[in-house]
């Protein structure tokens, strides 16, 4: 048996893991605001189970069992969202605190019957993959929106860095996945965006807004 707090490490684990999935053990520390004695004992820990591979001074990597752990809790994470979002109307920004509680059910058939009901969702509400049963995950290419080019029509698929503010401030100007968004304009000096979709024929975004919306070409 996992515990809460290990699952919690794992999934850190996994959203940290750079290309070769490699965290540094400091970086794990500042992100989950724990002291760097307590984090080492957990990485022993944890290599004991056979969950992460550990040596002293050097970067931490998951195992296979590590990483189809951390992929089985980011799916309980995300279907929550999803069934918060689609059956219980909340707003995509409210939802991150519930399911980071809900995350730790053990059921597994709890979360099965959630799929089945959300009639089995590819992504969660922020347009993040959902992993599968077997904690996998299927990586879809996305371009962010500051790498378009003026005239270019893309479609909005997913955010990142989807914290509450950042959401709510998306809210307030309309912005929500499956919009179609049109290029009109790049400010040289700071990339700053002038773009029209929805019911807004002109709109700034300022480039930090357009680094963390993630588009695809239609």
């Amino acid at each position: 048996m996992i515990s809460l707090a290990e699952e919690n490490y794992l999934k850190a684990l996994f959203n940290l893991s750079n290309e070769i999935g490699e965290v540094n053990v400091n970086e794990l520390s500042k992100e989950l605001k724990i002291k760097m004695p307590t984090v080492t004992s957990m990485m022993k820990k944890l290599s004991e189970k056979k969950l992460v591979y550990y040596e002293s001074y050097k970067p931490v990597k998951l195992t296979e069992k590590g990483k189809k752990e951390a992929g089985l809790i980011i799916r309980k994470h995300r279907l929550t969202e999803m069934f918060l979002v689609e059956k219980m109307g909340f707003g995509w920004e409210e939802v991150h605190e519930i399911a980071e509680q809900v995350e730790h059910i053990q059921s597994f058939n709890f979360f099965e019957k959630m799929d089945e009901l959300l009639g089995f969702p590819q992504v969660d509400p922020h347009g993040s993959p959902i992993p599968d049963k077997n904690g996998k995950i299927t990586w879809v290419e996305y371009n962010k929106l500051s790498e378009c080019k003026t005239g270019d029509i893309v479609k909005l698929s997913a955010v990142i860095h989807t914290s509450s503010d950042f959401l709510k401030f998306l809210n307030t100007r309309e912005l929500k996945l499956g919009l179609k968004i049109k290029i009109k304009s790049i400010e040289s000096f700071d990339k700053s965006m002038v773009v029209s979709y929805g019911k807004r024929p002109s709109e700034s975004l300022s480039h930090t807004v357009c680094e963390r919306l993630l588009v695809e070409h239609v």
